[in-house]
C-alpha cells in the first residue's frame, strides 16, 4: 500500500488521464474537448513522446529533410554590434559624416535614446578591407575573421522587431518579445534530442569584456518556456567551478552518491504513478544527469591535454573566463555531442566612444571566433557544426554623440559550417546602412534557415499549449536557399 501522501495528490494532469482510460473515455473527450486534454502535448506531425529518462530521443522523428548540421554553435555578441564597424562596408555613408540624415530615412521610424533628437550622419570609424580569394569586405578591425573570409556567409540584410535590448535578446532567441516561450536551444533539443548522455544538450557559456558596459543577461534567454524543463539550457560557469555542487562534499564517494540518488529517484517513481506529472520524470532524468557529469565536466573543463598550438590559436591557457577560453570549449562541447552551443560575449553596447571601445572588443573576439572556424575544420567538423556570430541588433548610421544608438532595420551577422554557402555576402542596406533592401532576412527567416539545416521544417516543429500549437517561427519565416551550399 502506497503511503497516504501519495494517495492523496491528485493533479488534474492526473484525473483527467485515468478518467480517460476507461469506457467512458471517448464520451468525456467529446465533452472536454481535443484541446483540452491534449494541453502541453507535443503536435509535430512526425513526433511522438519520448521516454523522459532518454536523452537520445527527441520528438521529430523521422527527420523532414537530410540534415547538414548535427549541432550549432552561436556567439552571441550582446550588446548590439554595429555593422557599420564589422561586417557592411558604407563608403557613401563616409562620404556624408556630420551631414544631416535624409529625413526620408528616419521619419515615422522607431528611434531608441535619439528619438526627437537632430540626426546627423556618422561615418564608419575605422576602414574596410577585401579579405581572401572572395574578397569579402570586412573591417580592419577583424583580420583573423579576415582570415576566414573563405569559409563564411556573411548576412548584411538582417532585420528584427525589438528595438531595447532584454526584449531584443529575447526576440532572437524566442522568436518573439513575450517572455516564457521557449529558447531555440531548447527547441532544437526537444526536437533532436541530444547526442551525449553525461552532459546537458544545451549549455550557456558567458563572458565579459573591458570595454563599455557589460550588457545584462537574463536566465530566461535560454528558459525552456512551455517545453518540459528538461530542455532548458544549463549555464557553466567559465571560470572557477564550471557547476555549482559538481563534486562530492569530504566524505561521500561515488557509491554513497549513487546510493542517494537511486533512493531519491526511487521515491519519485513512486509519486509519479500517482500523479503523473511530466516534470517528476524530467527530476529523475536530471538527477541522473548531474550524477554523470561529476565525472564528464571536470573532464570537459581539463584543458592540459590540449596541444599548445591550439591553445596559441585561441589565445588561452583554458580556464580564465574570456570568451577565447569558452570559444575552446565550446569546441570541446561540440566533440562530446552537445547539440546546441551558446557563448554570450557581454561588450557590445556603445553609446558613446565608439572608435575606441570597438576596437578593444575587437581585440576580444576575432583571434578566437577564427580559431574555433579553423580548428573545427582541421577536425572535419565543420561540415556538420553551424556556427553563428551576431548579435540581438545593429547601430545607427546616425551619431550619437561619438558612439551610435540601437537600429533594429538593418544588420549584419555572419555564419559557417553545416551546410553554409562559404565566401558569399548575402543580402545588403541601403547606401547608408539604415534599411534592409535586398534579401532581407527577418529573424524568423533565420530560424527558419537554421532549423531546415538541422532537418526541420519549421513549420511542423510545434507544440500544443494552452489551446495553440505555438513554434519558434511563429506564423511566419522562410527559409534562405540562397546561402545554403
Amino acid at each position: 500500500m502506497l503511503h497516504p501522501m501519495f494517495g492523496t495528490a491528485q493533479t488534474r494532469r492526473t484525473f483527467l488521464s485515468r478518467t480517460t482510460t476507461g469506457m467512458g473515455a471517448a464520451a468525456l473527450a467529446s465533452i472536454l474537448g481535443p484541446n483540452l486534454v491534449s494541453a502541453g502535448q507535443p503536435t509535430s506531425s512526425n513526433s511522438s513522446t519520448p521516454d523522459p529518462l532518454r536523452a537520445s530521443l527527441g520528438v521529430h522523428t523521422p527527420l523532414d529533410f537530410v540534415p547538414r548540421a548535427k549541432r550549432v554553435i552561436f556567439l552571441y555578441m550582446a550588446g548590439g554590434p554595429s555593422h557599420l564597424e564589422t561586417l557592411d562596408y558604407k563608403p557613401v555613408l563616409a562620404k556624408m559624416h556630420g551631414q544631416p540624415m535624409p529625413e526620408s530615412y528616419t521619419k515615422g521610424q522607431p528611434i531608441a535614446q535619439l528619438q526627437g533628437k537632430k540626426l546627423n550622419c556618422f561615418a564608419p570609424q575605422h576602414p574596410f578591407q577585401k579579405f581572401g580569394k572572395s574578397g569579402q569586405q570586412i573591417c580592419s578591425l577583424f583580420p583573423q575573421i579576415g582570415s576566414i573570409a573563405d569559409d563564411i556567409c556573411i548576412i548584411n540584410s538582417m532585420k528584427t522587431e525589438q528595438i531595447n535590448h532584454d526584449p531584443a535578446h529575447t526576440f532572437m532567441n524566442t522568436g518573439t518579445s513575450i517572455g516564457g516561450r521557449p529558447a531555440m536551444g531548447s527547441w532544437l533539443l526537444y526536437g533532436l534530442g541530444s547526442e551525449c548522455d553525461n552532459l546537458p544538450g544545451f549549455v550557456v557559456l558567458t563572458s565579459e569584456g573591458r570595454f563599455g558596459q557589460a550588457q545584462p543577461i537574463a536566465a530566461r534567454q535560454w528558459h525552456s518556456g512551455f517545453l518540459p524543463s528538461r530542455y532548458q539550457g544549463v549555464e557553466f560557469h567559465s571560470k572557477g567551478a564550471p557547476v555549482l555542487y559538481v563534486n562530492n562534499p569530504a566524505g561521500i564517494d561515488s557509491g554513497r552518491q549513487q546510493d542517494t540518488i537511486d533512493t531519491a529517484n526511487a521515491l519519485n517513481r513512486l509519486q509519479d504513478r500517482v500523479v503523473d506529472d511530466p516534470e517528476i520524470a524530467t527530476r529523475i532524468a536530471q538527477y541522473e544527469l548531474a550524477f554523470k557529469m561529476q565525472t564528464s565536466v571536470p573532464n570537459l573543463m581539463d584543458t592540459t591535454s590540449e596541444p599548445k598550438n591550439i591553445l596559441d590559436m585561441y589565445g588561452t591557457k583554458g580556464g580564465d573566463g574570456t570568451f577565447a577560453a569558452n570559444c575552446l570549449l565550446a569546441r570541446r562541447l561540440a566533440e562530446r555531442g552537445v547539440r546546441f552551443i551558446q557563448l554570450y560575449h557581454r561588450d557590445w553596447d556603445y553609446h558613446g566612444g565608439i572608435k575606441t571601445n570597438i576596437a578593444g572588443v575587437a581585440g576580444e573576439v576575432d583571434r578566437a571566433s577564427a580559431a574555433l572556424i579553423k580548428d573545427l575544420k582541421q577536425r572535419d567538423m565543420l561540415k556538420d557544426t553551424l556556427v553563428i556570430w551576431g548579435g540581438e541588433f545593429g547601430r545607427t548610421p546616425m551619431a550619437q554623440g561619438n558612439g551610435r544608438d540601437h537600429h533594429i532595420k538593418g544588420f549584419s551577422l555572419w555564419m559557417a559550417g553545416g551546410g553554409i554557402k562559404a565566401g558569399i555576402t548575402h543580402g545588403k542596406t541601403d547606401e547608408l546602412g539604415y534599411n534592409a533592401v535586398e534579401d532581407v532576412m527577418h529573424v524568423h527567416d533565420f530560424h527558419a534557415t537554421m532549423l531546415y539545416l538541422l532537418g526541420i521544417d519549421h513549420k511542423r516543429l510545434t507544440y500544443r499549449y494552452q489551446g495553440r500549437d505555438f513554434r519558434l517561427t511563429d506564423v511566419a519565416g522562410d527559409v534562405r536557399k540562397q546561402i545554403l551550399a
